[in-house]
């Protein structure tokens, strides 16, 4: 009698399980199919000719065309400005990374006069957009004589990357127990050593996802480099398309697969980089 009064109460304990409202799934595939369909529809279409896109603007491509991409990949110019991208991008990265983490350090680990009113002057970057300064930014690159350099794209664009940098970094930096550090100190570490083979480490989530903001976004640069890069052979893809867009107007699936192998390498930079970045997003968020 005893275990069956105790069924009832147990199937009463039971709660139902909770499903998530349908309109939430309709709307991330809606953002989703939105995010996704131009750049499936720009790959597509450099597997298509110019005529088939003419005939069917939305078709698949029947059959595929696969010289469009070949014939891409054998020009030497698309090669010499995917190698300016990738070097400016990297070596912008690094210095975001470096510049970034020694700063969100700073203002995460040391107590001292002005703290918060010197990381409320770098959140205040956020609100500063690029393109406002780009005309005096411009001059002064003119004026220091980095116009028509590497330097002149990659100084700009680690400043500019560096709010966002210290506004992920920071809260991830502090929210490593002081008794953490106080144990490496006893042990015979300083501030740098814990630092660097303590904090570093541990944060790798954190650096991954400012180092995939920072590289996207130099590689999609495109009017900082279209102002201070004025030597052909210096120019980066986001202008490479540009001017192949201008010079064949009429080769639309060879604008197409330009396109596409131009936002490739930052496409798969982010997609293999995705759960750590969603990881160092989730660490500045709780910090």
């Amino acid at each position: 009698m005893a275990a069956t009064a105790t069924l009832p109460s147990l199937g009463r304990n039971r709660r139902p399980k909770k499903w998530s409202n349908p309109l939430t799934y309709v709307l991330a595939l809606a953002v989703a199919a939105v995010s996704i369909a131009p750049v499936v529809y720009v790959v597509l279409g450099g597997f298509r000719t110019t005529g088939q896109i003419a005939a069917h603007p939305a078709g698949l491509p029947h059959p595929w065309v696969w010289g469009t991409y070949a014939n891409v990949l054998t020009q030497p110019t698309f090669w010499h400005e995917l190698l300016n991208s990738l070097l400016i991008a990297v070596v912008t990265t690094l210095g975001v990374m470096v510049f970034g983490v020694c700063a969100a350090f700073v203002l995460a680990r040391y107590q001292f006069r002005g703290r918060e009113g010197l990381y409320t002057y770098f959140t205040l970057g956020l609100l500063f957009p690029a393109a406002a300064a780009i005309l005096p930014l411009y001059l002064l690159l003119r004026d220091l004589s980095l116009a028509n350099t590497y330097f002149g794209v990659i100084i700009p664009q680690v400043a500019f990357q560096l709010p966002i940098t210290i506004v992920i970094l920071r809260p991830f930096l502090a929210a490593f127990p002081a008794e953490l550090e106080d144990a490496a100190l006893i042990d015979g570490s300083d501030k740098l050593g814990f630092f660097w083979r303590i904090l570093l480490p541990l944060s790798r989530p954190a650096l991954v996802t400012v180092a995939v903001l920072a590289f996207v976004a130099s590689w999609n640069s495109f009017l900082l480099p279209l102002l201070v890069l004025q030597d052909d052979s210096m120019q980066t893809l986001p202008l490479g398309v540009q001017n192949f867009s201008a010079e064949h107007s009429q080769d639309t699936a060879g604008v197409l697969a330009f396109t596409s192998l131009a936002m490739m390498p930052a496409l798969l930079f982010f997609s293999f980089a995705e759960r750590q970045i969603v990881g160092g997003l989730q660490g500045a968020v709780k910090g």
